[in-house]
């Protein structure tokens, strides 16, 4: 028995395809990339719009992101990237088995002592299924064993511009959508755990309902 949040129980999803959600995020998405010694920071502002009130909540997210290589390195830079986490992200590729199997060392060295933070696999080119080495029984063994929330992200091979934005000028909502709000619903749920505001549900999920 685990306590899971449902996709879309807290935040509208696809809240961001409306006009209300395009004005938002027209005026505020934004997104910074800084390099420090061994360190990459990207700043993104998602809004969302909260289900039981409809109020609209825009959520000023702050990846840390650095190298396996930088942290055996550098033994002060994950305490550094885990002080005053709200959240770790794992990440692994479906097209390379090792970067799976390795997760439970990663989640045990790196999450020690962070019952509190938010922690979300995310695992890249789902979509290469002629080169995939990770299997649907694999990942419900995995969710079996950890009971982590898991979000799936797709290879971007479409046109871009230099800067990295679609076409579109929208910078690949469609991409990352699911994930921001994910992670935004993750974060707004643990926050009123936190505070007191809301009773964590106990349920033995179903299959399907473990994936985001």
């Amino acid at each position: 028995m685990a306590a899971f949040l449902m996709p879309g129980s807290v935040i509208i999803t696809d809240w961001h395809r409306s006009s209300e959600g395009k004005e938002f995020l027209s005026s505020i998405v934004r997104k910074n990339k800084r390099k420090f010694f061994g360190i990459q920071t990207t700043t993104v502002y998602w809004p969302v719009k909260l289900r039981d009130t409809e109020r609209a909540v825009i959520f000023k997210l702050q990846f840390w992101d650095c190298g396996e290589a930088t942290l055996k390195k550098f033994d002060h830079i994950l305490p550094a990237c885990k002080e005053k986490a709200d959240a770790i992200l794992f990440l692994f590729s479906f097209t390379d088995r090792s970067s799976f199997d390795d997760l439970p060392n990663q989640i045990s060295r790196v999450a020690e002592e962070s019952e509190h933070i938010v922690k979300i696999v995310i695992g890249t080119k789902f979509d290469q299924y002629m080169h995939a080495d990770v299997t649907e029984r694999d990942l419900a063994e995995f969710q079996r064993t950890w009971r982590l929330p898991l979000l799936r992200m797709k290879s971007v091979n479409g046109p871009r511009l230099s800067d990295g934005q679609t076409l579109d000028g929208r910078a690949g909502l469609a991409d990352v959508s699911h994930v921001l709000n994910g992670l935004a619903e993750h974060l707004w749920h643990q926050d009123q755990l936190m505070a007191g505001l809301v009773v964590p549900a106990i349920q033995a999920p179903k299959e399907d309902s473990l994936y985001l």
